[in-house]
């Protein structure tokens, strides 16, 4: 008698198709909330369709695009089971590089990669994009969710996202536009953000065996909680504040620091000034130096520092953009200045201590 044998399938190498349509039709009900008009077609197609002749009004549009990830992150969001803010953060990393431009964001992609399809985790991260999509003002309009079992752990998983936007070329922002004299205005951050997480997590999680549930004192909540602050999307902000007042610059304060990502819009015949005195970062920064005894200069060149996005203005500018911000409900002050390069080798350095 022959033995009956059964072949390989997907499945039995660990791809749930049927999982993957499931998260599919979890996640619909998010990116319909994230429609703009110029938007053709539902999800589930083969390529997002925007409709462009809605550029039709600009003399000479230039289309900015990036690309990003929120980095290790995702693990602190792994280990705590938590998956619905780790796309906000994604939609943050992506569409605040494309406002420093002067660019308005309009659509956004997502790749979710993950060890296993659990449906309803895959749409509780896609529910964060959309809902980041909304405070950028983006339409979501695709995606892929690849399932990379034996690669990736079940529960393991990363997010990556590209987006578009739009500005008028003789509107285009950066260091062109820089004078001496200008002010640096900045922004507060809502800690963290998604970068430094390497750092943080080998700080407090690897060496310090902190707990991610641990209530902390001095941050007012648990560690994870801390951790998981999703990064304030300051899009909007920047959009209205450029329609508000002169604008000459932003800088997205990411990887690298506030002085490195500020140094990239400074023309190189000038050099901004930062004063730390100006503001008091918060608990989380002097948590993670002190208990790692990280220098801080290290510390300044791997996080934000309390501070996610600068602005250059002209110095007859500041108030009203302080005000404007203010607004929108925008933490925002007066930090440094734009000077002549003289003797500086960098194009832009912090001085003095921080506010206690």
């Amino acid at each position: 008698m022959t033995e009956k044998t059964t072949g390989a399938s997907y499945a039995a190498a660990g791809v749930d198709i049927e999982a993957g349509d499931r998260a599919v039709e979890l996640m619909k009900e998010w990116v319909k909330k994230t429609q703009r008009p110029e938007v053709l077609g539902g999800l589930g197609g083969f390529a997002g369709l925007f409709d462009a002749s809605a550029l039709k009004r600009y003399e000479r549009p230039l289309l900015a695009s990036a690309t990003d990830g929120v980095g290790t992150k995702v693990d602190v969001a792994r280990r705590l089971g938590v998956y619905d803010t780790i796309g906000h953060d994604l939609v943050a990393m992506v569409m605040d590089d494309i406002v420093v431009c002067g660019a308005e964001p309009l659509f956004m992609t997502d790749y979710i990669c993950v060890g296993k399809v659990h449906p309803e985790r895959v749409a509780a991260i896609v529910k964060g994009i959309a809902e980041g999509c909304v405070l950028a003002g983006c339409a979501l309009v695709g995606g892929e969710t690849a399932e990379h079992p034996g690669l990736l752990g079940p529960d393991d998983f990363d997010v990556a996202g590209a987006g578009t936007g739009v500005v008028e070329y003789d509107r285009l922002l950066g260091a062109d536009r820089i004078r001496t004299g200008d002010a640096v205005i900045a922004m507060a951050s809502s800690g963290l953000h998604s970068n430094g997480y390497s750092l943080v997590r080998h700080v407090l999680l690897d060496q310090a065996g902190m707990a991610l549930e641990q209530h902390v004192d001095d941050l007012g909540r648990t560690l994870g909680e801390e951790l998981l602050e999703p990064t304030k999307i300051y899009s909007l902000d920047c959009m209205a504040l450029t329609r508000t007042a002169e604008v000459h610059a932003y800088s997205h304060i990411t990887g690298g620091g506030l002085a490195a990502n500020l140094a990239r819009v400074i023309p190189d015949h000038l050099h901004a000034t930062v004063d730390r005195s100006t503001w008091a970062p918060g608990a989380i920064f002097d948590l993670v130096g002190r208990t790692g005894r990280v220098e801080q200069l290290e510390l300044e060149k791997t996080l934000n520092m309390g501070v996610g996005m600068m602005a250059v203005v002209p110095q007859e500018s500041v108030d009203v953009a302080l005000t404007a911000l203010a607004d929108r409900g925008v933490d925002a002050w007066v930090a440094g200045e734009i000077l002549d390069r003289g003797d500086h080798t960098e194009g832009a350095t912090l001085t003095g201590s921080y506010a206690s």
